[in-house]
This record gives C-alpha cells, structure tokens and sequence, in this order.
C-alpha cells in the first residue's frame, strides 16, 4: 500500500514532508484571520440610559454578544436601565466582542432601620445616606437635648429599630428643641402596657428612656408596666397630710419596668410607683 513512498529515496520523503508541513502552515496563517477575525474592528455604541432590551439589541445588530454581569439600584434611574459598560462607549474592539452590561435593578433591596434615638441630627442624616436611606421632615418638641432625635417616623408614624425598608425610604425625625416645658405632675403609666404608655407619654411630651424587664418577657410591646421612675408621688407630705405629687418637665423621660404580668394595684394612688 506504501510501496510508492518506501520506493523512493529518503531525501525525496523528507522534502515532501517538509512541502507538506509548509503548505499546511500556510493554510493555518492564511485562515487565521478569517477563523479570529483579525483586523475587523467595531466601535462600541453607548448604551448607558438604555432600557436593557433596546440595549442588546443595538449592541447585537452591531455584531456584539452580550451578557448582564451586575444589577445595582439607583433610585434616580428608570428600572432596567443600563447602568455601565464594558467596554466603554465608543472603544473600537474586535468584532464579536462580548459587551458585560451592568443594569439598575427593578425591585431595591431593603435594609433595617437603625435605632438613631440620641443621635445629632447631623450624625442621624448621615447614618441614613450611609445605609442609602434619606432624611425627610424636621419637626421639635419640648426636650433639652437639643437637635438630638427623639423619634424616628415612616409615613408620619414611629418606625421601630430592625424594621425592614426599601432602600431610598424617606425617614422624618423629631428633634428635641433645647427647652423643657413646664412642670407638672408625673403620670401615672403604671398597669398600661408599653405600648400604651409609650403612646400616652408622647402626647404629653415625655419619652421613656430605660425599659427594664422584670422576669421573661416575649413581647415588650404588650408587656405591661409595673413600676416607674420617677414615681407618682414623693415621700414628702404635704400640709394635708397626704404625699406630695413628683413633678416632671416635658421633654424629659421616664424609666419603666414591664413584666408580663400585670401588676396589683392596691387603693393608695402611686402605691406602685415607690
């Protein structure tokens, strides 16, 4: 079968061999171009702003595979809209190159909302833009911290710590304006849950400020309190014999203790609140 090859001299082999080698080397480097798509260049069109739709397709008629790499969210910018590039807007690159797209994303992601009560008003606003929240409305009440948050609000109503919000959610706070209200007497807050004394203080300007549990609590919110601080009444006593009231400004704060077993009130006002 190879009598034609072995018949010939070994020279003659060798040259044919080498001519082959090289006819197929000139192939190789001839097709190499067409193969690679050596020296076809395309400018990459800009596609930033786009709706991801019309942006593969105008990068797709131009020859350019695409592929969505990253998704971010800016608040600012339409949903699916193309956020970046890669490569840039009018790069000249090989035909067929691959375009990586990042998008902005259609659902934002969500964050906790921070407890910010005692922060400065600088130093809340800048937590917020942090966390990509933003500050809404200002608002005072009698209080001598001043410009120090005493209550976080969404939508007008009290926001609790961990609560979980879209990302560019508008946080309102109310800032103590410096100066206590007048005196009165102490409430008594002792038998409502926390929930409501939390509701009832507010309204009348004053803030609780330590919670202390007294035993297991699984709900704070409907814990009920059983002592508070400062009391309702005072050990001094009055003219009349009876025990002088404790006096308390609006916008100072009052420290409670919940269990979840409501207290026993005997008949003495204030009794449970020595």
């Amino acid at each position: 079968m190879f009598k034609f090859i072995t018949d010939k001299p070994l020279w003659v082999n060798m040259l044919a061999g080498l001519g082959l080698v090289v006819i197929l080397m000139l192939l190789f480097f001839g097709s190499l171009s067409w193969l690679t798509g050596y020296g076809k260049t395309e400018k990459v069109p800009s596609v930033m702003g786009q709706n991801m739709v019309a942006a593969k397709k105008i990068l797709e008629d131009k020859g350019f595979d695409v592929v969505i790499q990253d998704s971010l969210y800016v608040d600012s910018v339409a949903k699916q809209a193309v956020l970046r590039q890669t490569p840039e807007a009018d790069a000249t690159v090989k035909s067929g190159r691959t375009i990586y797209l990042t998008i902005n994303r259609t659902i934002p992601p969500q964050v906790e909302m921070p407890n910010l009560a005692g922060f400065s008003v600088k130093s809340a606003e800048m937590y917020l833009i942090s966390l990509g929240l933003k500050m809404g409305e200002i608002s005072y009440r009698p209080d001598i911290a001043r410009n120090s948050v005493l209550e976080q609000l969404y939508n007008n109503e009290p926001i609790k710590p961990g609560t979980k919000i879209p990302i560019g959610t508008v946080i309102s706070f109310v800032l103590g304006n410096g100066i206590g209200g007048s005196d009165m007497n102490v409430p008594d807050v002792v038998g409502m849950t926390l929930d409501e004394a939390r509701n009832y203080l507010s309204g009348i300007s004053v803030s609780i400020g330590s919670i202390v549990p007294v035993g297991a609590i699984k709900d704070s919110a409907t814990s009920f309190v059983i002592r508070q601080t400062p009391a309702v009444l005072s050990d001094s006593l009055g003219v009349d014999g009876l025990r002088i009231p404790n006096k308390i400004k609006q916008g100072q704060v009052m420290d409670v203790y919940i269990s979840s077993t409501a207290p026993v009130r005997d008949s003495i006002p204030g009794a449970n609140n020595k």
